[in-house]
């Protein structure tokens, strides 16, 4: 593991999804106690967007001069974090990709299983495109992304529009992304109680959002048999994360479907462990999300 992460593996607070509100209790309580980020000079407004059954909550992050946009989806095991958890990592990955980034407060599971949340996503990225102008971007300029749970809807909106003949999703941006809810992997079925991310917090999550019903390719798009025609994608992973063999076999099949992918595996990194912002390897992880934003979105 790298050795500045390692010596705040004693500091991370335990994670348990078996009670959904006391882990949106201790999730809101680490994301407040991150340092602010610096956001002099750029544009912050809530706002909601309208939707069956009820609007959903957005924040537009938008710095100088925005060109393009990203409809950006925080994580959370599907059961947490909402728009003030994300702030931090929303308005970072705005400021280092200088586009204007839509940040989804998604319902969350087990009140809300699926497909509540990618309901609440598709609605965000219609709207966006819709006032792409008012909003100042190019409607042919809009990308999707997200971290762990939220690299899941990322994933998922790019299959639904690309059925549904939705807005057109011109890069998608999958960060240690939750894929497949077989856990079949060799990284799921060995890395079992590292950081963040145990077997036992993943099968929670799966379950708190599908409940009793079977996964569809839009709850786990693993499941998709065909990948074609999908927008272009940065896929990252993080080494000792279950989910790191699911998101590269899923960017090996993005591949063979013709479909232009940069993976990028981080070594010695787990789970989330971006949110270590004072590693050297975290820096660069948030430079390269930046950096692949702002070429998908400018040129």
């Amino acid at each position: 593991m790298d050795a500045e992460l390692e010596v705040f593996l004693p500091l991370l607070p335990p994670q348990d999804l078996s009670d959904p509100v006391a882990a949106r209790k201790k999730y809101a309580e680490y994301a407040a106690a991150k340092p602010a980020p610096d956001t002099t000079g750029m544009e912050i407004e809530d706002r909601t967007v309208p939707a069956v059954p009820a609007d959903v909550p957005v924040r537009l992050y938008r710095p100088p001069q925005a060109r393009g946009a990203v409809v950006w989806m925080h994580g959370g095991a599907r059961v947490a974090g909402d728009l003030d958890t994300e702030h931090p990592w929303a308005s970072r990955i705005a400021a280092a990709s200088g586009a204007l980034l839509v940040s989804v407060g998604y319902r969350l599971s087990p009140e809300h299983r699926f497909p509540a949340a990618l309901d609440d996503a598709y609605a965000v990225l219609k709207w966006t495109a819709a006032h792409a102008a008012e909003l100042g971007v190019d409607p042919a300029r809009i990308a999707v992304g997200g971290h762990s749970a939220g690299g899941n809807l990322a994933a998922a909106l790019t299959l639904r529009a690309r059925d549904e003949q939705g807005p057109p999703i011109c890069f998608q941006l999958l960060n240690e992304a939750s894929l497949d809810d077989r856990q079949e992997t060799w990284s799921a079925r060995n890395f079992t109680d590292t950081p963040w991310a145990t077997r036992a917090n993943v099968r929670a999550s799966w379950r708190h959002y599908l409940g009793d019903r079977p996964a569809t390719p839009y709850a786990a798009p693993a499941r998709a048999a065909d990948l074609s025609g999908l927008p272009p994608a940065y896929i990252a992973t993080a080494e000792f994360d279950p989910n790191r063999d699911e998101d590269i076999i899923y960017a090996q099949r993005l591949l063979q479907a013709g479909v232009s992918v940069e993976l990028h595996q981080w070594p010695g990194t787990f789970h989330g462990s971006q949110a270590i912002v004072s590693a050297t390897v975290s820096q660069r992880q948030l430079a390269r999300l930046g950096d692949v934003l702002r070429r998908a979105l400018t040129e």
